[in-house]
């Protein structure tokens, strides 16, 4: 039986209109203007509404080569719903504006029998925008060809259960026809998420943030999920996909396939001056398969 989760934040977080949905998508795609390698098997990229990051998540999506591509996991946090753990979809067709993305229901027995996900409902499922986000750009990016997704929601997960998680998904980058799109804003600025770290030494606000943000960007491309740890630790920096990423991150280190991540994008919303400002930070990475 047909289970529809619908597209709940299509209206509001970006337009419900297919023809402008889609014109937006190759417009911002198009001004990316990257190569498309079927050595990419993975991206980093932001998930606020399309106004917000829908330019600077063209940069990872645009990086996609569809071809041998037939699943793709999602892996995004969970904003709403508290778990320890990663939950899975119990939807069986995602559907989104421009395009309805099938779930891939002999994937999701695969993993519910290992007995380390719960399930999220529907209701939990629809409440989340960070994997609904990449609904839209993955439906353009794979048009006309044939492909499931495997939606995963990362909860509050600690580093044990990340390592193990990563271990549990690793096999799945060794197989070329997966793709895995990781969910993630960076730095949330400001007194609304009472996150105000400012290092003088960088000048302006902004430029401080940039720098952080950036420092984490440089440890997630070494590839490396407990120097990673040991940087959120430090920095307590608001990168709300930081579960999701280190799972990716463990999963990189335990596939026999290299993989080398690359950050291609890097925007703000706005430019902090004054501790009155806010802002949230976007970045864009592609994942390629390094011979």
């Amino acid at each position: 039986m047909e289970k529809v989760r619908r597209a709940s934040h299509a209206g509001s977080w970006y337009t419900d209109n297919p023809k402008k949905l889609g014109e937006e998508l190759e417009g911002w795609l198009r001004a990316a203007a990257l190569e498309k390698s079927p050595d990419v098997r993975g991206v980093i990229a932001p998930h606020a509404g399309y106004s917000y990051s829908g330019r600077a998540a063209a940069f990872a999506f645009g990086n996609i080569d569809p071809t041998n591509i037939s699943r793709i996991f999602l892996l995004g946090p969970s904003h709403h719903y508290y778990t320890p753990k990663c939950a899975l979809s119990t939807a069986t067709v995602y559907k989104t504006p421009v395009g309805d993305l099938p779930i891939d229901l002999e994937v999701i027995e695969e993993l519910k029998a290992t007995g380390k996900f719960e399930l999220m409902d529907l209701r939990i499922d629809e409440a989340e925008h960070s994997m609904e986000m990449h609904l839209p750009y993955l439906a353009k990016v794979f048009e006309g060809h044939s492909v499931k997704v495997v939606p995963i929601l990362v909860g509050a997960v600690n580093p044990e259960n990340e390592a193990m998680y990563g271990r549990l998904l690793a096999k799945y980058i060794d197989d070329p026809s997966n793709f895995f799109s990781v969910s993630s804003d960076f730095c949330h600025w400001g007194a609304r998420f009472n996150y105000t770290h400012y290092d003088k030494k960088y000048g302006d606000i902004y430029k401080s943030i940039e720098a952080l943000d950036k420092m984490g960007m440089d440890i997630i491309e070494t590839g490396d999920p407990n120097a990673f740890k040991r940087y959120l630790i430090e920095y307590d920096n608001t990168i709300c996909g930081r579960h999701p990423i280190s799972v990716f991150l463990h999963m990189s280190m335990n596939c026999s396939t290299k993989i080398k991540i690359k950050f291609l994008r890097y925007e703000q919303s706005s430019q902090c001056k004054s501790m009155r400002d806010s802002s949230v930070s976007y970045a864009s990475a592609a994942a390629k398969a390094d011979a």
